[in-house]
């Protein structure tokens, strides 16, 4: 019954349609007649959102730096309560698909260097005032100029100007076409706060949830906003923490202590689905982890250590054995199938050979290193001691260095010489390659300053032709894969852990849970 009931929760989700529910409840012996009303049932629960209750999420990190300036957000805890305080202009939801939000529309001009926006009347911040043209503008605004802390400042280099035509229409000017910027609008940290704001840590946003409560590293409480300007959210309140034990944030989940988990690991989901009353949401994406090689400071600067760690990445055996099969094969870019017609599937592969690395690694002079190593997604700390192991076997010393996760985007991530990274699939292929390789970028996280990447990164959006648009996103992959200091072995699914009252979760594969669009979406069965 359990696996019935994981399909259909499936195909509540959107995740498989009719005919693979069908063929799935077929493998399972089941007959057509009770599979027909599985469907049934299905679409049904689907259909009937509810409301009321208390949803409780543990994200996998939180600490000190814990933040509530969407600008600044890092992390699925603060993605959480960003989607649960404010909006943006744009939304992405299912299929990856845009949608109206605090705009009600968007119109470009004929070369995509200006966009006009309509935005939505009756709107008011938590505080009551109404929301206009104005916060708009100031908050687009903050993620201008060198000084701009915007961790996705590289989206909008491009940005000549934001300007108010009148209270509820806004329109923005670009030096060069941008056909990727609705898009890039859906961002978390593109949240719209209200003109002024100094205090960001008293929550006023237009969003679902009233924030009540906020403990940097602790915890958050939020509760319904019985203003909000459409029909939602579902829940009565929100309970948002951080367990950062991979095995005790599971154990939350089945005893009921927790409704939805973040990042669950391969031994997380075996004792999800081994359990009655939680599942899993194996969602494929484009996130992935990786290992952080600093180009500015040794031994990263030097290219051959970099390839002698690509080379020793048994990315079969990643998928295989550490992911249970819950990802894919990764190619030392962050491009991966998930990006659908943006994935270069022209690159060659890097395969697995100890005899390369040990050339390029011999070749570099260096004979050992330290990693520093967290938790900071599913399956990496098996992942960096298979590396060890593999290099221990040519005669490699890599030393690891485990650190809390507690803290870690602050204290060893774009600090330490070599470190581990995760990231989230950003809304496409260009804003993905700019946010975290766009030379000088605020989250450029190996200091790899590449003009011919600046340079692609900006004509790339300018083109039209679908042909050449593609073939210069295979050359910034070729970039990356060959010079930059990214060693990624593979893209991971995103794994999240689902109490079975929890219902309505967005197929979006941008971010956990979908993209953290359950805040306002999701419901909570009696």
């Amino acid at each position: 019954m359990k696996d019935i009931k994981k399909f259909q929760q499936m195909h509540r989700d959107g995740r498989i349609n009719r005919r693979e529910f069908l063929a799935a409840m077929s493998a399972l012996g089941v007959s057509a007649t009770a599979a027909g009303s599985f469907l049934t049932s299905s679409k049904a629960l689907a259909a009937t959102p509810k409301k009321g209750g208390l949803a409780r999420a543990a994200s996998n990190l939180h600490g000190p730096d814990d933040q509530m300036d969407p600008i600044v957000f890092t992390s699925g805890i603060d993605y959480t309560r960003g989607r649960a305080t404010y909006n943006n202009l744009i939304q992405m939801l299912d299929g990856m698909s845009l949608h109206p939000e605090l705009a009600e529309s968007w119109e470009p001009n004929s070369n995509a260097t200006e966009f006009t926006f309509k935005l939505r009347k009756g709107v008011t911040w938590h505080d009551g005032s109404d929301f206009t043209a104005d916060d708009v503008v100031w908050s687009m605004n903050r993620h201008l100029g060198e000084d701009s802390p915007s961790v996705i400042g590289a989206f909008f280099t491009n940005v000549t100007e934001w300007k108010k035509i009148d209270k509820h229409t806004v329109k923005v000017s670009l030096s060069s076409p941008d056909s990727d910027l609705p898009a890039k609008l859906s961002e978390k940290q593109a949240k719209i706060a209200k003109m002024g704001t100094e205090d960001f840590k008293a929550g006023n946003g237009t969003g679902p949830y009233l924030l009540e409560s906020f403990e940097p590293g602790v915890r958050s409480t939020h509760v319904r906003n019985p203003n909000y300007w459409r029909d939602g959210p579902n829940f009565d309140a929100l309970e948002v923490t951080g367990i950062t034990d991979p095995i005790a944030r599971v154990n939350a989940l089945i005893a009921g202590d927790m409704d939805l988990i973040y990042t669950v690991d391969a031994k997380g989901v075996r004792l999800i689905e081994e359990s009655d009353g939680v599942r899993v949401n194996s969602t494929p994406s484009g996130l992935y982890g990786g290992i952080c090689c600093l180009k500015n400071t040794e031994p990263g600067s030097n290219d051959d250590f970099v390839m002698g760690l690509r080379y020793i990445q048994d990315r079969e055996r990643i998928v295989r054995s550490i992911l249970k099969g819950h990802g894919t094969v990764g190619n030392d870019h962050p491009i991966g199938p998930a990006y659908g017609a943006d994935h270069c599937s022209e690159l060659a592969q890097r395969e697995f050979d100890p005899d390369k690395a040990k050339f390029h690694l011999n070749k570099s002079g260096y004979s050992s290193a330290e990693l520093y190593v967290a938790p900071v997604m599913s399956g990496i700390e098996e992942w960096t001691l298979l590396m060890q192991n593999n290099l221990k076997k040519i005669g490699f010393d890599l030393s690891i260095k485990k650190v809390p996760t507690d803290g870690y985007w602050g204290a060893v991530w774009m600090k330490e010489p070599l470190n581990v990274v995760s990231w989230n699939m950003r809304p496409t292929a260009n804003a993905m390659l700019a946010i975290q390789f766009a030379p000088g970028g605020n989250w450029n996280d190996t200091f790899w300053n590449n003009d011919r990447m600046g340079e692609l990164l900006k004509a790339q959006l300018a083109e039209t032709d679908p042909d050449k648009r593609h073939a210069m996103l295979c050359e910034m992959r070729e970039l990356v894969h060959t010079g930059s200091g990214m060693v990624i072995p593979a893209h991971v699914n995103i794994l999240d852990g689902v109490s079975d009252k929890i219902q309505g979760i967005p197929n979006v594969p941008v971010g956990s849970m979908g993209a953290y669009e359950w805040i306002e979406f999701a419901w909570k069965e009696a």
